[in-house]
């Protein structure tokens, strides 16, 4: 395979990522190229080292949306670097979305009852001093400040777990490529 055509499948399977990430990364496998010709390889042989460009696209997909959860730790990029995780293999995707999908849906139920349990604390909050509660309303209100701040340290922590399990699955799809790289190259 030649230079080109090499870098035109790259190209075309990184089609979508931002442009200066795509310049960075055809440069990269430019200079490749130009360190393999100046040490007396072929462009076929410099080709054939790197690998299909298919795979490699895939591969620099996946990191590069991994990167971008490491960088910004946002909704959207969690979202990309879970889809990139799931995207590595079919076999993965029969493990990883079942197991994904109820972990999400844990995530979220605790979410809604965090929500729930925040806004219970502030209604019990306002409305301790205009009724009798009982043990009167200083109670009523000291126990919903209680409720409220219970809810935003469960929000807190579900905030934690929550990073904790994107990481752990960029860990994962990390370990993924290192074991089925040799494997995908014979």
């Amino acid at each position: 395979m030649t230079r080109e055509a090499f870098l035109a499948r790259l190209r075309e399977g990184l089609r979508g990522l931002p442009p200066q990430a795509l310049a960075d990364i055809i440069a990269d496998y430019e200079q490749h190229f130009a360190d393999g010709e100046a040490a007396g390889r072929s462009e076929a042989e410099v080709a054939a080292a790197l690998g299909d460009p298919d795979r490699l696209a895939r591969e620099v997909r996946a990191e590069s949306t991994m990167t971008r959860w490491r960088e910004e730790r946002s909704p959207s990029a969690a979202g990309a670097a879970v889809f990139a995780v799931l995207g590595l293999g079919a076999i993965d995707i029969l493990f990883l979305l079942p197991l994904l999908m109820g972990v999400a849906g844990v995530l979220f139920g605790l979410a809604i009852a965090v929500v729930a349990c925040f806004f219970a604390g502030a209604v019990v909050f306002a409305a301790g001093p205009f009724t009798d509660p009982p043990g009167g309303p200083l109670t009523a209100v000291l126990a919903g400040i209680g409720v409220m701040a219970g809810s935003a340290s469960g929000g807190a922590l579900l905030t934690i777990v929550g990073i904790g399990l994107m990481n752990a699955l960029v860990w994962y799809g990390r370990l993924h490529y290192r074991l089925l790289k040799p494997a995908l190259e014979s």
